[in-house]
């Protein structure tokens, strides 16, 4: 048998250990914070091909350019977020055809047969160039002045394309076309 003070003693005991395990756990600092994350999603670009490259009259065996800065240019305008970088991709065609695919005919696109208005604030024109990237390579657009093309201040930029046609001699007479595609993307960061 034991004595009250003894078994006190073990109830006092296991009473203490529980609160010390109890107590003691909590007696831990431990702190939480809550972050966030935030994003904006941007406008997405709109592309219009507003102007074909119109050569007009060609007579066989005779070349004909047409430059970038003259209403007969071809015309693409973006629009989307200001003063975002650009992603441009032109393909561009090596022959124009007949509709019935018959004959075709060599097209060139010059290194600088491309210019870039930034700076214009609505549908583009080419002989009203404001400012931007001047005489770019059309199979490389990437900016002379270093960085990419993009859209300017007011969400807007234009492309102006020359370029120039080949006729053989015996060039078929009639009606020549081909797609100029321009493909356009936001430089991602």
């Amino acid at each position: 048998m034991q004595t009250p003070s003894r078994m006190n003693f073990r109830i006092i005991f296991a009473v203490l250990a529980m609160a010390i395990m109890f107590f003691g756990s909590s007696a831990m600092a431990q702190d939480v914070a809550n972050g966030s994350t935030t994003a904006t999603v941007v406008a997405p670009l709109t592309v219009t091909a507003t102007s074909p490259l119109e050569f007009g009259t060609v007579y066989q065996g005779v070349p004909k350019s047409i430059s970038k800065n003259i209403a007969e240019a071809a015309v693409f305008d973006i629009t989307g977020q200001a003063n975002a970088d650009l992603l441009l991709y032109l393909s561009m065609p090596e022959f124009m055809a007949t509709a019935t695919g018959d004959d075709r005919m060599t097209v060139a696109f010059e290194e600088n047969t491309l210019d870039i208005d930034t700076a214009g604030v609505g549908a583009g024109d080419p002989t009203g160039f404001v400012g931007g990237w001047q005489a770019e390579d059309p199979e490389n657009p990437m900016g002379a002045a270093g960085g990419d093309p993009c859209i300017g201040d007011a969400g807007y930029c234009s492309l102006y394309l020359g370029g120039k046609v080949i006729p053989t001699l015996d060039q078929t007479a009639g009606a020549y076309t081909a797609d100029i595609v321009l493909t356009v993307a936001y430089q991602g960061t």
